[in-house]
């Protein structure tokens, strides 16, 4: 998928039309593309599908009433209004249409097309002669003409009702083009996750992890001195648990493997205890790769600050304290790396995530990324407020082996590992579309 909607809110409007089970898959289409989506419904359009459905796959709450609040305290639909890239009507039906077209905003569509300065793409779904009736073209017309809509026209089809005619929603992939193209050579209006509507904290998500094996890794590794001291670094473990309880929360069976972490472990992980380098190298190996206990990783998150440098001698009592202490420090396993090599003969390949914590510059992270044959690479730059060690925000840059890098705002380290994970499902699900024989060369995608 080529994420031409990187970083972009989209508010999805959804009306009273039969064509409303079609906006499901167009949810999924729009966040496959890298979009947020917020979606709102007319009361209509809720006897057609379930805003419980929507919310579980757009990871925000519904808005379907012009007058409620949200759990923010802020009106649901000027904040989409004030921060969505486009705004997308499909299906619109011809009340719909009717209805904005003279500005009567009744419900949580109107009101947010009415409110916002943002593009806006219209897809009509009718049926019978309703699109062709000279009120609904001279409604089309006034959106199209006198708003700068973006109409999406119908298809002619087969009908709900039995009649072949023009009215059926226009083939999705004709939306996400239109959508695309309405916020190409745009900036993000909103980048801020605090301007954007409020996540669902702790609501339904969707299984698509469901039967898959993810081992992630958190914390940071400590080398040591002597028995006392050790040459650590000052990473918490966030970002790993967060990617943890993620993918729990999508159905997938969870080995976390944890070094130094200064926050609580999620229940239902298998977790696995690994102090040092060498003792997170074998914890990694044996939980990618199989062993007795578990079966092959579908994928590797490797979150954890691993140290590059160890003591080449660590001492077998306590050094006095002195003047000076000179170390002789040798390089560390590259623990990615190796597994990027062992993993080209294992069917199917695991996807594998790789974590690049940078100062002042991303300018290593592709050669990293080159370096230890990954899937994705996560680079942040630690030093930048908000976006560092022990932090509950982050903000990164997301490189692949196709494609351009993405730069995602800053957010939660929860939100990070949602979009993080919506990546990983997509390569797998690529992966197993596609045959698996011989061995993969390094630069051989998934």
């Amino acid at each position: 998928m080529s994420r031409r909607l990187e970083g972009r809110l989209v508010g999805l409007g959804v009306t009273g039309s039969i064509a409303a089970y079609k906006t499901v898959e167009l949810v999924r289409l729009l966040r496959a593309e890298g979009a947020e989506v917020v979606v709102m419904l007319t009361p209509s359009a809720t006897r057609f599908v379930a805003p419980l459905t929507l919310a579980a796959l757009s990871g925000h709450p519904v808005l379907g009433d012009v007058l409620a609040l949200g759990a923010d305290g802020r009106i649901g639909h000027i904040v989409v209004a004030d921060s969505a890239d486009v705004v997308l009507v499909a299906p619109a039906t011809a009340h719909w249409l009717g209805a904005m077209a003279n500005g009567l905003a009744a419900d949580e569509v109107t009101a947010v097309c009415l409110a916002t300065a943002a593009q806006v793409v219209v897809a009509p779904a009718m049926d019978g002669e309703m699109y062709r009736h000279p009120a609904t073209q001279g409604n089309v017309r006034r959106l199209r003409d006198d708003f700068g809509y973006t109409i999406v026209e119908p298809d002619v089809g087969p009908l709900a009702s039995g009649q072949v005619g023009v009215g059926r929603l226009a083939d999705l992939g004709r939306i996400l083009d239109a959508v695309a193209a309405a916020v190409a050579d745009r900036p993000v209006r909103a980048p801020d996750p605090a301007a954007r509507p409020a996540r669902l904290e702790a609501g339904p998500r969707e299984g698509d992890l469901e039967g898959r094996h993810v081992v992630v890794t958190a914390g940071g590794t400590a080398e040591p001195i002597d028995p006392v001291r050790v040459i650590a670094n000052r990473s918490t473990g966030k970002m790993g648990v967060a990617i943890a309880e993620a993918a729990l929360d999508r159905g997938a069976a969870v080995t976390l493997i944890v070094g130094g972490v200064s926050i609580g472990l999620p229940e239902g992980a298998r977790i696995r205890h690994a102090e040092t380098t060498a003792m997170m190298r074998e914890a990694v190996l044996a939980a990618t790769l199989g062993d007795e206990t578990a079966p092959p990783a579908d994928a590797l998150v490797m979150a954890a600050a691993v140290a590059d440098f160890r003591p080449a001698r660590a001492a077998d009592t306590k050094l006095a304290r002195g003047d000076a202490l000179t170390l002789e420090l040798e390089p560390t396993e590259d623990i990615l790396a190796e597994v990027g090599v062992r993993a080209r003969d294992i069917r199917p390949r695991p996807v594998l995530v790789g974590f690049a914590a940078e100062t002042g510059s991303l300018a290593r992270a592709a050669e990293k990324m080159a370096r230890k044959g990954v899937d994705l690479l996560v680079a942040n730059d630690v030093a930048e407020p908000g976006s560092g060690f022990g932090t509950d925000t982050n903000r990164v840059t997301v490189l692949a082996r196709e494609g351009a890098a993405a730069s995602w705002p800053l957010m939660s380290k929860r939100e990070v590992a949602e979009r993080l994970l919506d990546r990983v499902v997509g390569l797998l699900d690529e992966r197993d579309a596609t045959p698996q024989t011989g061995t993969m060369s390094p630069e051989a995608t998934i």
